[in-house]
């Protein structure tokens, strides 16, 4: 499954979500159908992501991402994290703070 959370903040005037999902190959799927380009993935942050500006959001939804509220994101975000990080110790653009 793919997530959107709420867009919630605000850089270059518009406003940005994440987009996550249940594994690394399905959130790359679903990003490269969104037009996004695989450097723009966020794989060193956190947790893994893509940032959404809001028109984006919008199309993720209708093609088929679940809107999820900020807590729901945070614990979906948690659970890649862990899973990519068990199976991809060494690797050190999976690495987070």
């Amino acid at each position: 499954m793919v997530y959107v959370d709420e867009a919630t903040w605000e850089w270059r005037g518009q406003f940005w979500c994440h987009l996550l999902a249940d594994s690394i190959d399905e959130l790359h799927e679903f990003a490269a159908r969104l037009g996004l380009r695989r450097s723009w993935f966020q794989g060193s942050s956190r947790f893994p992501h893509y940032d959404l500006t809001v028109n984006k959001r919008l199309l993720a939804i209708r093609l088929g991402a679940q809107a999820v509220d900020a807590r729901t994101a945070v614990v979906r975000a948690r659970t890649l994290r862990a899973g990519v990080a068990a199976s991809h110790p060494v690797q050190t653009e999976l690495q987070w703070a």
